[in-house]
């Protein structure tokens, strides 16, 4: 069964799969980006890629949604995966199921932190970045040839997150990217009990492992590490093959040393709800 790491885009989903990689899926805890194959992403082309079906049309993949997820359970294993995408139906087709899905661990950051992530990350301006978290039809589309392999439903900022704190249908633990940052390891180790509980596993919480996990997912040491080695899911520069830095300002990332006045009063206006329910600073 399917375990989901589900966040908007730039607000923390990497970090966490990182620390699960090193805590699951190495000897000792130490962590290298080998280990994030283990923690695959879904969807994504590669799972569409060998289908004979021609995908002419953006959303085409989402009619194998659940089709695909039940191929992922044949192996009858517990499976870790990364989506940006929203629990939703697009034309009828629903994203997953409690047939498909153990349960999910949701991560919300504060947006006016992650709209300068995005901007990076897409290499948009900060205005272009607003009109894409606030965008209610928003979707990350990936073409191979004349095939629409990659189609992930993201919609707006606050759409998003309502989708996965709304659903009721199996179980998902919200965490603050802030929380991940400030108590990392109550932080870690809280999602960990979590994915213990619902899968009902007998094997103790390793606090030695989890440790250890936390020490080689730093972020200065995964930035000096894509410096050194690269990072395969960091993106191109625009007509180029140079890749944009993905591990880029990390504790720096403060809106308020960022964005201008105007921006972070709009923001606040549009987010008020969301903020004071994640307990953000208005």
């Amino acid at each position: 069964m399917i375990i989901w790491l589900a966040s908007y885009p730039k607000s923390g989903n990497t970090w966490l799969r990182s620390l699960l990689s090193s805590y699951y899926f190495s000897k000792n805890g130490e962590f290298n980006f080998e280990l994030l194959k283990k923690i695959d992403q879904f969807p994504s082309v590669n799972y569409f890629k060998d289908d004979k079906n021609l995908y002419l049309n953006p959303e085409d993949t989402a009619e194998k949604w659940l089709d695909k997820q039940a191929e992922i359970n044949k192996g009858k294993k517990l499976r870790l995966f990364k989506t940006h995408n929203a629990i939703c139906k697009i034309n009828g087709n629903r994203f997953t199921n409690p047939e498909n899905t153990l349960g999910g661990i949701y991560i919300v950051r504060d947006p006016r932190n992650v709209i300068t992530s995005l901007a990076n990350h897409y290499q948009i301006t900060i205005d272009e970045a607003y009109e894409f978290m606030k965008d209610s039809k928003r979707a990350i589309i990936e073409k191979k040839g004349n095939r629409y392999l990659g189609f992930t439903a993201l919609f707006s900022w606050d759409l998003h997150i309502d989708s996965w704190l709304n659903y009721e249908n199996f179980p998902i633990l919200v965490i603050r990217y802030e929380d991940l940052q400030l108590e990392t390891f109550e932080t870690l180790k809280k999602v960990i009990n979590f994915i213990k509980s619902i899968s009902k596993s007998n094997e103790n919480f390793n606090r030695s492992k989890a440790k250890e996990a936390i020490k080689s997912c730093e972020f200065e040491k995964l930035k000096k590490m894509e410096e050194k080695k690269g990072f395969q899911e960091a993106v191109s520069k625009k007509n180029t093959s140079e890749r944009i830095k993905f591990f880029n300002l990390g504790k720096y990332n403060n809106y308020k040393n960022l964005l201008n006045i105007n921006l972070i009063n709009q923001m606040n206006e549009l987010y008020k709800q969301k903020l004071l329910k994640f307990n953000y600073e208005l």
